[in-house]
């Protein structure tokens, strides 16, 4: 008897968010940011839903998974760097590292710019174990969420890491 073959990695891309994509872009902010928002004492309603997602929409990029959406990625360049305004994975689709895969895609971005990357998150959010996982600090906090940062580094610095892991 021969061992099944190994599993396929899915498919995982980034597309340019449309207004086709407000539906499935409230709905998923409702499923994955309304119980972090009631704890934090933040307005759950649907303007309040509608107005965030909204906000910085010409940088919304649906995360799509064999084709599917299956997450909302925001993130933009400015003066300081990288900053990631909203990662949200449907639910069926968590634990199965896209958002790592996707975070990993503004990192590579940042190294090739040599800048930092930086993000806000719920202190209750378990999210912020991925984040610690791939090098983001706590550089502040407020009452409810972490300010975390990855610092700037270069390809060279990225190149070392891997050569000294290999050792």
């Amino acid at each position: 008897m021969s061992a099944p073959p190994p599993a396929r990695q899915p498919d995982l891309s980034l597309r340019r968010a449309h207004a086709g994509d407000e539906t499935f872009l409230l709905e998923l902010r409702r499923a994955t940011m309304t119980e972090h928002l009631l704890r934090a004492g933040e307005p759950v309603d649907e303007a309040t839903h509608r107005a965030r997602l909204l906000d910085r929409y010409d940088d919304a990029q649906v995360i799509c998974v064999d084709g599917a959406p299956a997450g909302l990625l925001k993130a933009f360049r400015n003066d300081a760097g990288w900053f990631v305004e909203q990662l949200q994975i449907a639910p069926a689709f968590q634990r199965r590292g896209i958002g790592e895969q996707v975070l990993r895609v503004v990192l590579r971005a940042a190294v090739a710019e040599s800048v930092p990357v930086a993000l806000h998150v719920f202190k209750d959010n378990p999210a912020k174990r991925l984040y610690d996982r791939l090098g983001f600090e706590i550089v502040g906090a407020d009452d409810r969420q972490f300010h975390m940062r990855v610092a700037a580094r270069t390809p060279a610095d990225t190149e070392a890491e891997r050569m000294s892991d290999k050792d």
